[in-house]
């Protein structure tokens, strides 16, 4: 059974909104509210009945504005006049002619839940009290809501100012019983989908139009979906960058927390916690550098025990003699003078380095996009505002506010921010993705993760493609729309903010994003897979052969009778030593629990296999924030 929400104009939290949208939550309209929602219709009622002119009541909309309605219709005085006259008086047609001729938008319909989150946005909003609906009419759309009535907004045609009129027009229209809706999965005229969920048209009566489509509802649906959806990516990104480094065998230093502590910019550091949590227990991270083997293709000859003969890969090392260590003496009296994996180098790639403060910063993005959201989840962004209790009031004009509570600036500018942020966190995804599959920078991983021995295999070469396909369509989506106005409504309306087109935007663009950090998830599996088993095999190896079995994996071992060969002895009795005494080596436990999970639905890839059913599996996981800490939980 689904929850309900109750709606009383002050309280609607992004989670709330997504339970509607997304899980079928019902809404349930708050009585004390309901009480100033009549107060205001009635005052504004009573106002009209003394003959007060009131913009959007009496008088025409937009460039009309300066049009007053009379008591009758002048068209029907013209020559050749239709005979038949509108149901209702001009202050009604007013009404239902804004919704009716304002449903123009264009293009591919938005998805059910968000066409759900504008109709709640709407609703709640109307609660404050402030816009001069009935309760009835707001009744009657929530009614809609509750009954699964989803009406068909196309997605483009709205500027972000004098609200998102367009689309609000068409959930409006159904109302009326225009227009058209999805009813349980099938898309019918509005008026039938009303007649099939039991609930009747309604006829707008005063400022009732203007109150449905002036506000911003559709660019805060889209914005705040696309913040739920992202929240959760944020989380994924952290963790796939995590499992890359326990990948590359890499250096934890740059997540120490003294080390943010002295630039403490609140999404970096919550970054560099989270990735610090997700490590724990990791193995691999900050491992000795003489420790890690470089891969080498398998051969028959590779291993000699029946346990490793599974392997498909060999492993192995590089000597440095002692005259080629002059100027590193100290280097090498803390660490072992073999080259395997890793480079003897105190710091990893910007792409795993500088992961807090790039992370961070998009994730101070989406908080600052947040708190912008939050507040307009429970603003009135109608016009004009009503204030029937205004005290002293001597003049309509004190109690009907004309203002600009619709232009969608605040939104559009966070949004600016959110979608510039995306590309950049595609772009370092993708660049350690490209690090894990490239010879020259993965730390003696093999080439495109795949052991290749006949030459045959491209592995995971074109993964990497697919990600710098998406990284540069991101990129190119990126300029934001708040920057160019285009005048609307004759250039009564000479700037707009274009918050409809970011908002959709950005939720368009999550969906790449979310495709992106899947696959750097599943190359970064494949490459710990990879990490651990060539580690795990020198211990084993070191454990049952010692330096001997050891030796046979160093290129350049100079034989018993040759220069250094003593020295070359001693120093490989200490590595033999140092691995035979390691435990198991492994990723953190998040790491390994994400890796787990991955490995339900994904096997490892020995040998080249078609990769589509792969990628679209970790993608479909991503989506479904199967490596969120919420979904673990």
């Amino acid at each position: 059974m689904s929850k309900t929400i109750l709606l009383d104009g002050s309280s609607l939290s992004r989670a709330q909104l997504v339970a509607v949208a997304r899980d079928g939550a019902k809404v349930a309209l708050d009585a004390k509210q309901l009480a100033r929602v009549q107060r205001a219709a009635d005052f504004l009622a009573d106002k009209v009945n003394c003959g007060e002119p009131t913009y959007g009541v009496t008088t025409g909309f937009g460039s009309n504005a300066d049009k007053l309605l009379g008591a009758h219709r002048v068209r029907d005085e013209l020559p050749g006049s239709r005979t038949e006259v509108p149901e209702g008086t001009l202050l009604e047609e007013l009404q239902h002619n804004l919704i009716t001729t304002h449903a123009v938008c264009v293009g591919k319909p938005f998805g059910a839940d968000v066409v759900r989150a504008m109709l709640a946005i709407r609703i709640n909003t109307l609660m404050r009290g402030h816009s001069g609906i009935r309760v009835s009419t707001l009744e009657a759309l929530a009614a809609m809501l509750n009954a699964g009535v989803v009406p068909v907004v196309p997605g483009k045609g709205s500027v972000g100012a004098s609200g998102d009129l367009a689309p609000l027009s068409h959930l409006a229209i159904v109302l009326l019983g225009g227009g058209e809706a999805f009813y349980e999965g099938e898309r019918l005229p509005g008026g039938e989908a009303l007649k099939r969920a039991g609930l009747e048209p309604v006829r707008l009566s005063f400022k009732e139009g203007l109150a449905l489509n002036n506000g911003t509802a559709q660019m805060l649906a889209t914005g705040t979906l696309a913040l739920h959806d992202l929240e959760r990516l944020l989380d994924a990104a952290d963790l796939a960058a995590a499992m890359t480094l326990d990948a590359f065998a890499g250096r934890s230093g740059a997540l120490r927390p003294e080390v943010h502590e002295l630039r403490p910019h609140p999404g970096q550091v919550a970054v560099a916690a989270h990735v610090r949590e997700v490590l724990q227990g990791s193995t691999l991270v900050d491992i000795p550098y003489h420790l890690v083997p470089r891969f080498k293709p398998w051969t028959v000859e590779a291993w000699s025990e029946p346990d490793d003969q599974a392997l498909s890969f060999d492993i192995g090392w590089d000597w440095v003699p002692t005259n080629q260590r002059h100027g590193r003496e100290a280097f090498y009296a803390r660490f072992l003078p073999f080259k395997g994996g890793k480079k003897h180098q105190p710091q990893d790639a910007y792409c795993l380095r500088c992961m807090p403060q790039v992370h961070g910063a998009v994730r101070d993005a989406w908080a600052q996009a947040c708190r912008v959201f939050d507040i307009e989840l429970n603003a009135v962004t109608d016009n004009p505002l009503i204030f029937p209790d205004a005290e002293g009031a001597r003049f309509i004009e004190e109690q009907v506010i004309s203002a600009g509570h619709f232009h969608g600036m605040p939104l559009a500018l966070a949004m600016s921010y959110v979608k510039a942020a995306i590309p950049v966190l595609a772009s370092i995804s993708e660049r350690r993705l490209n690090k894990l599959v490239d010879p020259a920078t993965n730390d003696g991983l093999p080439a495109f993760l795949s052991g290749n021995e006949d030459g045959t295999d491209s592995g995971f070469m074109i993964v990497q493609y697919t990600a710098a396909a998406l990284v540069n369509d991101l990129a190119t989506r990126a300029h934001p729309a708040s920057v160019y106005s285009v005048p609307t409504s004759a250039n009564a309306e000479d700037h707009v903010s274009m918050g409809a087109n970011e908002a959709r935007h950005v939720l368009e663009m999550i969906e790449d994003l979310g495709h992106v950090i899947a696959l750097e998830l599943y190359t970064a599996a494949q490459a710990l897979d990879y990490r651990q088993e060539m580690l795990n095999a020198a211990r084993r190896l070191a454990q049952r052969g010692g330096w001997q079995a050891l030796a046979a994996k160093v290129s350049n071992a100079p034989r018993e009778g040759q220069p250094h060969h003593e020295q070359f002895v001693a120093e490989a009795r200490q590595l033999a030593e140092a691995l035979a005494a390691s435990s198991d080596f492994h990723a953190g436990t998040d790491v390994r629990r994400a890796h787990a999970t991955l490995r339900k639905s994904i096997a490892f890839l020995h040998r080249d296999r078609a990769l589509d059913g792969d990628v679209r599996t970790i993608c479909e996981l991503v989506r479904q924030g199967v490596f969120h800490p919420a979904h673990a939980a």
